[in-house]
C-alpha cells in the first residue's frame, strides 16, 4: 500500500517538474501579449507580416496553454488516486459532521464519470482535503486571523490578499464538485481576451495510386473569442460553524462559496445572455437573428430557433409512440465537433416522469435499470430544481461542443462587519468565466407536453452595481390639516402606481436596499399627492421607491430627500 502511494507522490513530482516551466512560459506570453497590444495601438497599418507574427504567437501560447491543461489534469487524476489510496490506508477516519465517503463511494463517483480527460473533481473528500492542509503555518494563521476578528467584532484588513494558494485551490474544487454541468462542457484556462481554435468537419482522404501524388484536403479553422466576467457574492455562514476546529471553519467557508457560484455558472451555461455572462446554450437556440457581436471568425451562424427549439405534443402518448416521437427530436443534437459529454437535463419531476413511462413500455425495466441514463437515447441525466427547469422540458446536447473559457480561478476573502443580530459572518467569492457554444446544432431544448420550451431566465439582479434613481420630491401643506405636509414625488422608475414609502430623517439607503414595512422602525407607505405626514416644519422627509410590492420581497430602486413643510395654525 505505502509502495504504491510512493511510487503516486512521486509521478505528481515529475509532473509538476515539467509544469512549472511552461507555467513560467504562460507569464511571459501574457507579458508579450501585452506588448503586442501596446505595439499595435500605435501601428499606422497592419501588414501580412504582421499579422502572421500575430498568428504564430496565439499559436504558440495556445499551445502551450493546452500542455499546462494536459499536465493538470494528469497531476489531478493521480491525486485522486493518491488520495483513494490514503483513505484506504487510513483506519481511523477524521470524526465529525464532514462528508465520509467510503471506497466504494469513491469508486462508484469514479464509475460515473466516463470522461477520464474531464474528471477535474477529485475523489477526496472536502472535509479530508481540509484536514489535509490546515496545519500549514500560512492556512493556520489565516484560520486564526479570521476567528479573532468574529471574536473581537473588528475589520479584517486585507485578509483577501492573505487568502492561501491551497485554499483557493479547495473553492475552485469546489465550485467543480457542486457544479451539476461544469464536468460535461470544454473547459479551458485562459488570461486575457482569447481566441480558440475550433477545427470543422474532418473531409475525406482520397484514394489513389501507390506511387501517386497526394491530394490536398482542407481542414477549415475556424475561431471563437472569449472575453472575461466575474461571477461572485456575499455569503453569510454560521458562527457556531466558525468557532468550531480549523477544519469546520474552512470546511464551511469553502462550501458555501463553492455551491453559490457553481450554482450561478450552470445557470449560466444553460440561460445565460451574454450581458456580463457567458452566452447559454438556450439562448443560443434561441436566437432568430445574428447577433451583433457574433465574430466574423466563428463558425457561420445558423438559425435554430425553429428546428431546436421543439414543442411536442405526446405527453399522453403511451411507451413505443412517445419515446419514438422524442428520441427523433433529440436527435436534432448533433456531435458537430465533439461527442463527449451527452447531458440532458431536467426537474426531477420530468425525469420520473420519464421513467414511468419507460417502465410501462418496458415490464422488465431494462430501460430503467441505470437511473442516471436517458432511457434508449443514452447520456446522463442531470437534475436541477424544479424553479430552475420547467416542467416536461429537457435541454441537452453534447456538452463539449460549449467552450467555458475559465479567465481566473476563485477568489475569496473575507467581510468586514460580522453580521451580530444573526450570528453571522458574511464572506465573499468570486470568479471569471466567459463562454459559448461553438456548435448550436450540437444542442436542443424540448417540451413534450404542448407548451413552449422556456428560453429565458431572469438572474440575481446587480444591485452593488446599480446606480440609485433619484426621485423629484416636492413638499407642500396640507390643503385642510394643521401640521400636516403632502409630498408629490416624480421621477420614479415605475411609469403608473409606484410602490412608495416613506420615513422621518435623512436615511441612507442605496440600489437592492431593502427596508421594514412593519415592526418597530416601520417605513410608511406613501401615495404621491395624497398621502399627509405630520413632521415639524424643515424636519427631513426620505422617499424610496420598491421596484415591487414590499410584501412580496420589494428592493429600494430610486431615494429622494424632503422637507417638511407642514400648515401654518
Amino acid at each position: 500500500m505505502a509502495l504504491k502511494a510512493l511510487t503516486i507522490r512521486k509521478k505528481i513530482d515529475l509532473l509538476r517538474k515539467q509544469l512549472n516551466p511552461l507555467l513560467e512560459k504562460r507569464e511571459a506570453y501574457k507579458k508579450r501579449e501585452a506588448e503586442l497590444e501596446a505595439d499595435i495601438d500605435k501601428a499606422e497599418q497592419i501588414d501580412a507580416d504582421v499579422e502572421a507574427a500575430i498568428a504564430a504567437f496565439e499559436s504558440e501560447r495556445d499551445e502551450n496553454d493546452q500542455a499546462i491543461g494536459k499536465l493538470e489534469r494528469e497531476i489531478e487524476g493521480l491525486e485522486s488516486d493518491l488520495a483513494a489510496e490514503e483513505q484506504a490506508q487510513n483506519t481511523n477516519p477524521p470524526a465529525g459532521a464532514g462528508d465520509p465517503q467510503t471506497s466504494a463511494e469513491i469508486n462508484e463517483q469514479r464509475g460515473r464519470n466516463t470522461m477520464n480527460t474531464r474528471d477535474i473533481i477529485p475523489a477526496m473528500n472536502l472535509r479530508d482535503r481540509v484536514a489535509g492542509i490546515v496545519t500549514r503555518d500560512d492556512v493556520k494563521s489565516y484560520l486564526a486571523e479570521v476567528r479573532s476578528a468574529i471574536a473581537e467584532k473588528r475589520a479584517i484588513t486585507g485578509v483577501g490578499l492573505t487568502i492561501p494558494t491551497e485554499m483557493l485551490e479547495l473553492i475552485r474544487y469546489e465550485v467543480a464538485h457542486a457544479s451539476r454541468l461544469l464536468r460535461f462542457v470544454n473547459m479551458r484556462p485562459v488570461s486575457g481576451k482569447a481566441r480558440q481554435n475550433i477545427m470543422g468537419k474532418i473531409p475525406e482522404a482520397v484514394w489513389t495510386e501507390m506511387c501517386a501524388s497526394l491530394n490536398e484536403i482542407d481542414l477549415g479553422f475556424t475561431q471563437i473569442e472569449v472575453d472575461g466576467y466575474k461571477v461572485g457574492a456575499y455569503i453569510p455562514v454560521c458562527n457556531a460553524a466558525l468557532e468550531d476546529s480549523d477544519v469546520a471553519l474552512a470546511t464551511e467557508i469553502v462550501r458555501a462559496i463553492g455551491g453559490a457560484i457553481a450554482k450561478a455558472l450552470d445557470k449560466a451555461i444553460l440561460f445565460g445572455d451574454g450581458v456580463k455572462k457567458p452566452v447559454g446554450i438556450v439562448t443560443r437556440l434561441a436566437q432568430q437573428s445574428q447577433p451583433a457581436n457574433w465574430d466574423a471568425n466563428a463558425p457561420a451562424w445558423t438559425d435554430l430557433h425553429s428546428s431546436n427549439v421543439v414543442t411536442l405534443n405526446i405527453d399522453s402518448s403511451a411507451g413505443a409512440a412517445f419515446f419514438q416521437a422524442l428520441i427523433e427530436k433529440l436527435a436534432l443534437a448533433k456531435p458537430r465537433y465533439s461527442a463527449e459529454g451527452l447531458f440532458w437535463v431536467m426537474n426531477r419531476k420530468t425525469h420520473l416522469h420519464i421513467q414511468a413511462k419507460a417502465l410501462a413500455f418496458d415490464s422488465s425495466a431494462a430501460l430503467v435499470a441505470n437511473t442516471n441514463l436517458m432511457p434508449i437515447v443514452g447520456g446522463e441525466v442531470v437534475e436541477f430544481e424544479d424553479d430552475e427547469i420547467s416542467d416536461n422540458e429537457i435541454i441537452g446536447g453534447f456538452g463539449g461542443n460549449y467552450l467555458l473559457a475559465e479567465r481566473a480561478g476563485v477568489e475569496f476573502a473575507s467581510s468586514d462587519i460580522p453580521l451580530f443580530l444573526k450570528d453571522q459572518t458574511v464572506f465573499k467569492g468570486t470568479a471569471r468565466y466567459d463562454g459559448m457554444p461553438v456548435a448550436g446544432d450540437a444542442f436542443v431544448i424540448v417540451n413534450f407536453a404542448n407548451t413552449s420550451p422556456t428560453t429565458s431566465k431572469t438572474f440575481a439582479p446587480d444591485w452593488a452595481n446599480t446606480d440609485l434613481n433619484e426621485l423629484t420630491v416636492v413638499a407642500a401643506a396640507s390643503a385642510s390639516n394643521v401640521g400636516k405636509t403632502v409630498l408629490t414625488v416624480s421621477d420614479t422608475l415605475a411609469e403608473s402606481s409606484p410602490v412608495l414609502y416613506y420615513k422621518l430623517g435623512t436615511q441612507k439607503v442605496a440600489a437592492g436596499d431593502t427596508i421594514a414595512t412593519s415592526g418597530t422602525g416601520a417605513w410608511s407607505e406613501l401615495t404621491s399627492g395624497t398621502t399627509e405626514i405630520t413632521a415639524a416644519a424643515g424636519k427631513k422627509i426620505t422617499v424610496v421607491e420598491l421596484n415591487a410590492a414590499a410584501a412580496s420581497g420589494g428592493v429600494v430602486v430610486s431615494a429622494g430627500v424632503v422637507a417638511s413643510v407642514p400648515k401654518a395654525s
